[in-house]
């Protein structure tokens, strides 16, 4: 189970309603940086055979099977920090997060 907070719902919301074909918000990993796993965040304009789907906060969440095992359990919030703003992670399968908390490692 992938859930999102209402910030990080809001912000997915007008992600989503700018792109007619987008399905949901797809979150993924992918290998980099500097504690070997960085996450990613992007539209889902199709939903593959293998993803998983999510609802929550009346978003729905796409997620490879391949990548769910680095993911289940998470929370994503949406955060403005001064100048910086961005989905941020809270991850129960992260062992080690990188100073700049772009990576994580399992």
């Amino acid at each position: 189970m992938i859930t999102l907070t209402e910030k990080a719902a809001a912000r997915a919301h007008s992600y989503l309603a700018k792109q007619a074909n987008a399905q949901g918000l797809r979150l993924g990993v992918r290998n980099t940086g500097c504690s070997g796993y960085m996450y990613t965040v992007g539209l889902a304009d199709t939903i593959n055979p293998d993803d998983q789907i999510f609802e929550s906060q009346g978003v729905k969440v796409v997620v490879s099977t391949k990548n769910l095992p680095y993911l289940d359990g998470m929370e994503v919030d949406y955060a403005k920090e001064g100048l910086n703003e961005g989905f941020r992670f809270r991850n129960p399968n992260a062992k080690e997060m990188c100073g700049c908390g772009e990576s994580f490692s399992v």
